[in-house]
């Protein structure tokens, strides 16, 4: 049976097309530098996913006040805070242990 790229893409052959997308971003944490040792806990990955919901959350909000009440000039930090949560989000879903420890500055 032959499948076309979409239905492959779609039966979940998502996350090389999205590390290759994201890389610019992920391979700054996830290059070593000095090959030392990091230290790994579940526990961050954990909180760096509950960090971008809390900051999409927030750029949500500012953004609906900022049109609601016509404050433009609130624009950036909704901006700001979304790309943040979106980084975060982008981190702990695709990035190796490494990246997330990098994250953190957690080094043996």
């Amino acid at each position: 049976m032959n499948r076309s790229p979409l239905e492959s893409h779609a039966r979940g052959n998502m996350k090389p097309i999205l590390l290759k997308l994201f890389s610019p971003i992920l391979n700054l944490l996830e290059s070593p530098d000095d090959n030392s040792e990091y230290i790994y806990s579940p526990a961050h990955r954990k909180v760096l996913v509950l960090m971008g919901v809390l900051f999409l959350g927030l750029a949500s909000v500012g953004g609906y006040f900022a049109i609601q009440f016509d404050i433009m000039a609130s624009l950036l930090p909704t901006f700001l805070f979304g790309a943040l949560g979106l980084v975060c989000l982008i981190i702990a879903s695709l990035g190796s242990d490494r990246a997330v420890s990098k994250l953190w500055r957690n080094r043996g």
